[in-house]
């Protein structure tokens, strides 16, 4: 059974389209900012650099270890890489979360310039 955090989680995803900006309402905008900063302070995060570090390293040496080019051995070799490649695409989903929330900031911060 799926956990109530789990479907909280799914809910509260981000899925407004994030190559409109300018189309957003406030409180879309407003998500995209607290999304970002969000990433932005997991990005920050010397630990969790740390671990991720640590398990891509793990992850290198089992590719190291494996010797032989059988076809369970290939397997696992593809198993690796695509282990290797997960934990690249969430850092890539981090940094994108922030890049977002900073052009918010930008375009926010050069409509109001004209105001003032």
């Amino acid at each position: 059974m799926i956990e109530l955090d789990v479907i909280e989680a799914y809910n509260a995803r981000q899925t407004v389209d994030l190559n409109n900006i300018k189309k957003m309402t406030a409180s879309q905008l407003d998500r995209v900012k607290t999304w970002g900063s969000s990433a932005e302070n997991l990005l920050k995060n010397k630990d969790l650099a740390m671990f991720i570090h640590q398990y891509k390293f793990e992850l290198c040496d089992a590719l190291v270890d494996i010797t032989t080019h059988a076809p369970e051995d290939n397997a696992r070799r593809i198993s690796i890489s695509n282990q290797i490649a997960g934990i690249d695409g969430f850092i890539a989903t981090l940094k994108r979360a922030v890049y977002f929330k900073n052009r918010v900031v930008t375009q926010q911060s050069q409509t109001e310039e004209p105001n003032s």
